[in-house]
C-alpha cells in the first residue's frame, strides 16, 4: 500500500489559488491598459505645443525682419483688441505685443508672441516667447 496515497507535496495548484492569480494579473493588465490613453494624450499635447512653438518662431522671424518704423512694429497689441491670428489649420491662434523700452533702452523694442490652443484634453494652454528688436 506505499503507493496508494498520493504525497500531498506533490499534488497540483488549488482552485482558490489559481483564482487569486487570475484576480491580480486581471488588475495589473487593466491598470497597464489604463495607461495607454493617457500615453496617447500626452503625445498629442505634445505635439501640439511644438507647433505651438514653431508658430512663435515663425513669428519672431518675420518680425526680426521688419524695419525699425514698420507699422507691425508700432507699440500695442497686434492684432488690436482680443482678436487672435489664426495659425495653420489647427487650433493655434496667435497674438504678439510690441513695447518700445525707455531711455537708456529707447533703441530696443521689446516683442512677446503668445500662441494659445485647446485640445487634448486640456482646457487651454500657450507659450509665450520674448524678444528685442534693435534700431
Amino acid at each position: 500500500m506505499s503507493g496508494s496515497i498520493p504525497d500531498r507535496s506533490q499534488q497540483g495548484f488549488s482552485l482558490v489559488e489559481v483564482l487569486i492569480a487570475l484576480i491580480v494579473m486581471s488588475i495589473g493588465i487593466f491598470a497597464v491598459a489604463r495607461l495607454f490613453p493617457a500615453g496617447a494624450r500626452g503625445q498629442v499635447q505634445d505635439r501640439l505645443t511644438v507647433g505651438a512653438n514653431d508658430y512663435v518662431q515663425e513669428k519672431l522671424e518675420y518680425l526680426h525682419g521688419l524695419g525699425w518704423s514698420d507699422a507691425d512694429l508700432t507699440a500695442g497689441r497686434h492684432p488690436a483688441g482680443t482678436a487672435m491670428e489664426a495659425c495653420g489649420g489647427g487650433p493655434w491662434q496667435r497674438y504678439y505685443v510690441v513695447t518700445a523700452m525707455a531711455t537708456p533702452l529707447d533703441n530696443l523694442k521689446r516683442v512677446d508672441v503668445t500662441v494659445s490652443w485647446a485640445g487634448a484634453g486640456s482646457v487651454g494652454r500657450s507659450v509665450t516667447s520674448t524678444t528685442y528688436v534693435r534700431r
